[in-house]
């Protein structure tokens, strides 16, 4: 009775902002806000790119390869964090000079290719290929486990939702389709769902564990579910769903199950091999459908590869899409893109290679060795704690004493770039391999103490500037205001001044 009078109201709540902004005062305030933040976005963007100048047209006479280097190297040397040193989280995975230069190589040799062209690029066709199949084998697909590859973890999910909408309406009649997700599943499925018209059933997690609620997961199924998610692990807090009961709920109500291994790609599918306890969650796991996993993240290939996998071929043939009575042709394409970058595929097909199963699986213990040691030292630490039980490389803190935002800003004038949560507040290190080099992690937990430290000598401080913001957002509860805001930011991303 509770949970239900808390909803009532904090629906009560978003109706009476959303009605309040059509008053004429109302909005002229909101309008002057925006105009606000939209300035001050964009002067953050100015101040990111120092003395850069800014290229308003084509040059009157194209640039010699000197000058388009050098400049280049202008424009990466501008930001303000050093993800080579391993101050950042997540972003970078792995970087080794040998590998740049081989997978460079590669991406100028097939640059022009494009698998759209299959008679003319059949090679990079292949390469695709064997890319799936060495993926399949990793996560323990049998012979009729089949997949693609996509542009990142975004596209991998968005297609499996795709593939799930139209596998249901064409073999159970399904035209009002909902997916089941745990609140700690990736953006991307709500992205999917904006795209598709699917309606999204949230399921809490547990507050402890931070694992989806199996008992709330099984009471959000109905005759119109057409997916059911978990995370391995989820993005906030690095835990993971207990695939092995979601899968099984699956398997009782005739729904396929996703798994979401974006993040952990292919750490976590080494992880157990790697000496480590870890739940299971691939296809060994009777009902589960579809995973996806990007070999960018801990792949290590460029940015812009990722995978999807299904367990059958009868799911991916409802991700491809075809146009059967077009002029121009019989048209299909396998993902949502027609042309494709055959150098991505040649240059994560080359990463794989070059690391073998071997490096992959030395990669999996640094990491996760790694993370086992910050985890550890975390939990010594007085006034903070840790979420759930992380299950590779994701470690979420939170404090009960203080405005954890505060400890997110003092380490970033430490020269640390964290991920920041919300609902609740806490912020996470996503352990890379770039994290795994001597004295990183010391150094981290070393500035993470004295940040500590310092913010315990005045606990009950209010957090200030940009953090202070990001704490106020989760207190607005018309949500479209906070969308307004990240449009606003959004739209900085693409500044140039005008034209003089």
């Amino acid at each position: 009775m509770l949970l239900r009078f808390v909803g009532v109201w904090t629906r009560t709540k978003r109706r009476f902002f959303h009605l309040a902004k059509k008053i004429p005062a109302v909005q002229r305030k909101i309008e002057d806000e925006m105009a606000r933040a939209t300035k001050d976005f964009e002067g953050e963007m100015i101040k990111s790119c120092g003395d850069l100048s800014y290229a308003l047209e084509l040059p009157e006479k194209g640039l010699n390869k000197q000058q388009i280097l050098q400049l280049v190297d202008e424009h990466l040397k501008i930001s303000r964090y050093d993800w080579r040193d391993g101050r950042v989280s997540g972003a970078v995975y792995g970087f080794k000079e040998e590998l740049v230069e081989i997978i460079t190589q590669v991406y100028g040799k097939a640059s022009y290719t494009n698998p759209l062209h299959p008679d003319i690029f059949p090679g990079v066709c292949k390469m695709e290929a064997e890319v799936v199949r060495m993926a399949c084998a990793l996560f323990h697909g049998n012979k009729d486990s089949c997949g693609t590859m996509t542009t990142g973890g975004t596209e991998s999910i968005i297609l499996a939702c795709k593939a799930y909408r139209d596998f249901a309406r064409e073999n159970k009649g399904i035209t009002k389709p909902n997916m089941v997700v745990p609140k700690t599943a990736h953006a991307a499925f709500d992205k999917a769902a904006q795209y598709f018209n699917i309606h999204i059933n949230y399921v809490n997690v547990n507050p402890e564990t931070t694992e989806v609620d199996l008992k709330a997961m099984k009471r959000a199924i109905n005759c119109n579910t057409i997916l059911l998610v978990g995370s391995a692990p989820n993005f906030p807090y690095g835990t993971m769903d207990d695939i092995d009961q979601i899968a099984a709920l699956g398997l009782k109500y005739n729904i396929p199950v996703h798994v979401d291994a974006c993040l952990g790609s292919f750490v976590v599918a080494l992880t157990k091999e790697a000496g480590y306890a870890i739940k299971p969650f691939d296809f060994s796991v009777k009902g589960v459908t579809s995973i996806s996993a990007d070999t960018h993240k801990y792949g290590f290939a460029p940015k812009g590869s990722s995978i999807i996998l299904y367990a059958d071929k009868k799911y991916r043939d409802h991700q491809f899409t075809v146009t059967t009575d077009w002029p121009g042709g019989v048209y299909g394409s396998p993902t949502i893109n027609g042309s494709r970058a055959g150098g991505i595929i040649a240059a994560c097909w080359a990463t794989m290679m070059n690391f073998g199963h071997d490096g992959y699986l030395e990669a999996t213990k640094r990491i996760v060795d790694t993370s086992r040691y910050v985890e550890r030292k975390i939990r010594e630490i007085d006034s903070i704690f840790v979420f759930g039980k992380p299950a590779t490389s994701v470690i979420a803190i939170g404090s009960k004493v203080f405005d954890i935002y505060r400890l997110s800003d003092a380490l970033t004038q430490l020269g640390w770039n964290l991920n920041t949560l919300q609902f609740p507040s806490g912020i996470h290190i996503c352990i890379t391999d770039m994290h795994t080099n001597a004295g990183v992690a010391d150094r981290f937990l070393n500035d993470l103490r004295s940040s500590v430290a310092e913010i315990m000598k005045n606990p009950g401080k209010p957090v200030e500037g940009k953090m202070a913001i990001y704490g106020v957002a989760q207190t607005i509860p018309d949500r479209s205001v906070v969308g307004d805001v990240t449009r606003c930011f959004l739209n900085s991303m693409y500044y140039t001044p005008p034209k003089k």
